[in-house]
């Protein structure tokens, strides 16, 4: 069994670790999320209540919010919509007991970056406010900017994509999409996990969005090329060098 490598260590632009504001009522779940982020690195504030939340957001200046969408003095939307009036651009990840599509919407629809039903994993959690902070301005420590499988290369800090030496054009959606298959060369990927990373929430069935975008980027990536993307029937999609 391959080991994963260890992901790369995010920091603030001056070099501090980041900052992360985990708000939830239950003691013993904001213990738990606090552990497993300064696992990571990162310094950690936790609040129990709406009020304190926004106060320590005020004081703190977090990187990134981990926010209960039911608190007991107020609900989660309207903590994001104090702490948005004092930085617009917080990153916010909801919990939330509800699974149901449309509440997964309303918590998208409230500001919220991305959304996690309870019970989940802490690892989950943290990969998501990881995902979060990685489009701030966080700054990643990694060993180079670059992406390459076969003749592909994609640059993450300047976002220019390249084949055989040939500049490709693509949308934001479409590389955040080459940039997760790109991590992933060789490993079949399924539309779940797919819409998982790249979307961040699920679609409710909708997982013909991945079939869609797969069909553009396979235009742009292998047109006149020998192709690099591969669908295998039932399991997902796989990327690898071409033959």
């Amino acid at each position: 069994m391959t080991a994963t490598p260890a992901a790369p260590r995010l920091t603030r632009p001056d070099g501090s670790p980041v900052r992360v504001l985990v708000v939830d009522d239950e003691a013993n779940l904001t213990e738990l999320l606090s552990m497993a982020m300064r696992y990571e690195g990162w310094e950690i504030r936790t609040s129990h209540a709406g009020a304190d939340a926004v106060r320590a957001a005020r004081e703190f200046r977090p990187d990134a919010v981990v926010l209960d969408w039911m608190l007991p003095d107020f609900d989660g939307p309207e903590v994001l919509r104090r702490m948005r009036a004092d930085d617009p651009d917080v990153p916010v990840l909801f919990l939330t007991a509800k699974d149901a599509v449309e509440d997964r919407v309303a918590g998208l629809t409230a500001g919220g970056d991305d959304y996690v039903v309870k019970p989940f994993s802490l690892e989950e959690v943290v990969a998501r406010v990881r995902g979060l902070m990685r489009r701030t301005a966080v700054r990643v420590d990694d060993a180079s900017p670059l992406l390459v499988v076969g003749d592909l290369t994609l640059d993450e800090d300047s976002h220019e994509v390249t084949r055989g030496g040939d500049e490709i054009t693509l949308t934001a959606t479409e590389f955040e999409l080459l940039r997760y298959l790109m991590r992933n060369p060789r490993r079949v990927l399924s539309k779940a996990q797919i819409l998982d990373r790249v979307w961040n929430y699920d679609f409710g069935g909708q997982a013909n969005v991945v079939e869609l975008y797969i069909s553009y980027l396979r235009k742009k990536i292998d047109a006149g090329r020998a192709p690099m993307i591969h669908t295998l029937r039932g399991a997902g999609y796989v990327l690898k060098p071409a033959s």
